[in-house]
């Protein structure tokens, strides 16, 4: 089976790449804009006539589409994760590859849900920010394609080559640069959220399973299970053997009034105090400078709100998919790449 795969030096695209490659049934054709793809084309800028002719000459059975955009404008975003998009199914539509197309979606499609709920593909989707929209537009586009064609609605990936801008690095950097000070306290916001994560390497093994399946339409990959940040900081602090305090600063999203630090010794509640503060974004390492801040980031810049957790009965059911790896072993690969860092 031959596969084309598009964004194959992204966060996704690179396990991607990795497990195909270990398919010793699979021969990987890589398009991008980089020198090391073996076809250079840029999604974004380019037709889809010229990428209709690369199709025809590569004839792929397959073709997977991690590339896109998760930060910039609404037009950077629209270009990169709505028109690139567009012009993978014109070309697809115009080839006579007859390819299947592997689309990989996100969960800020659905924008916020009702804290306790499971969201199910069936639920209408709410996006609660430019990223949001332009990634429904894309699955919208794929959908209404009339392509052999599936979309991946990935929640949150985490683990190894985990962006150092998410949530997850951003606490792991912290972190480490609390322990290289030697700071006793470490003091964070936005740690209330509550996000279900998905190993990266789980998925790229969904990727695989969707290229060999006949599914169709929307399918999420998530771990099912809604984890809380600051629980998450708690794990990350004890693999990574931080002995000090994490003070949380707590209070509803986008608040600026008075609240109150949630103080935890390395993940066990702790005692409140009351010292006003303005509230960063999720995993944001708090400076003194915070007291002057006139505006806050939103904290919660995926527009997914306090709370989001996958129903993935349909991976189980129709891929033969479930998660393998555990948040703590994602939490320690992630620590790892930035104890390294220097």
């Amino acid at each position: 089976m031959r596969v084309l795969l598009i964004g194959a030096n992204g966060y996704i695209g690179r396990f991607v790449a990795d497990r195909l490659l270990a398919d010793p049934a699979v021969q990987l054709t890589v398009l991008g804009r980089g020198d090391d793809a073996d076809v250079r084309f840029d999604l974004a800028t380019g037709s889809p006539g010229a990428l209709t002719r690369f199709l025809d000459a590569v004839h792929p059975g397959v073709v997977v589409n991690c590339a896109g955009a998760t930060r910039g404008g609404a037009r950077e975003l629209t270009r990169h994760n709505t028109v690139a998009v567009a012009t993978v199914c014109e070309a697809l539509r115009r080839s006579g590859c007859g390819a299947r197309l592997v689309q990989i979606g996100c969960s800020a499609e659905y924008g916020p849900s009702q804290p306790g709920s499971s969201t199910a593909e069936d639920a209408v989707p709410r996006p609660g920010g430019p990223y949001g929209v332009s990634k429904l537009a894309a699955t919208e586009l794929v959908l209404g394609s009339g392509l052999d064609a599936v979309v991946l609605r990935v929640f949150s990936p985490a683990g190894p080559g985990t962006p150092a801008g998410s949530p997850l690095g951003r606490l792991a950097e912290a972190m480490r640069r609390a322990m290289q000070s030697g700071e006793g306290e470490l003091k964070l916001g936005g740690l209330g959220a509550q996000r279900d994560f998905v190993d990266v390497r789980d998925v790229a093994r969904a990727v695989h399973a969707a290229s060999l399946s006949a599914a169709q339409g929307v399918i999420n990959i998530g771990s099912g299970r809604a984890v809380r940040l600051r629980d998450a900081a708690a794990v990350l602090a004890r693999v990574a053997g931080y002995g000090g305090i994490l003070h949380e600063l707590d209070g509803p999203p986008g608040a600026q009034a008075t609240h109150g630090h949630h103080t935890t010794h390395t993940g066990h509640a702790g005692h409140t105090a009351h010292t006003p503060h303005l509230r960063p974004g999720i995993g944001h390492p708090r400076s003194e400078s915070d007291h002057h801040t006139a505006s806050v980031a939103y904290p919660y810049p995926d527009g997914c709100g306090s709370w989001q957790q996958a129903d993935v009965r349909t991976a189980r059911d129709r891929l033969g998919w479930r998660p393998r790896i555990n948040l703590e072993e994602s939490l320690a690969d992630i620590w790892m790449e930035a104890a390294c860092r220097i």
